[in-house]
């Protein structure tokens, strides 16, 4: 499962700020890390909240695309009716 996300470096916390539209009518998540964006700081952070969040190991979770990006897609492996149930939660908190 891909899941695109925005991700706010340096947000003053780690947490998930729920879901967004984008200019182009796509829906992404939000969250905000608080590490730095320097030497793939904030994608292994942004990565690691993910799986917290999923409750999903760590190596369940991977950068796809968007390194250098603000905007991100991360690749889930898993059950994708536990995740899409796991997801549907979270947005609705």
């Amino acid at each position: 499962m891909s899941l695109r996300i925005r991700v706010t470096p340096r947000g003053g916390c780690d947490r998930l700020d729920g879901v967004a539209l984008a200019a182009d009518g796509s829906a992404h998540l939000k969250l905000r890390v608080r590490t730095a964006p320097e030497a793939g700081a904030a994608n292994e952070a942004a990565r690691r909240l993910l799986a917290r969040s999923l409750d999903l190991p760590a190596s369940a979770v991977r950068l796809a695309s968007g390194a250098t990006s603000r905007a991100k897609v991360f690749e889930l492996r898993g059950e994708p009716s536990i995740l899409g149930r796991r997801l549907l939660e979270i947005v609705a908190a």
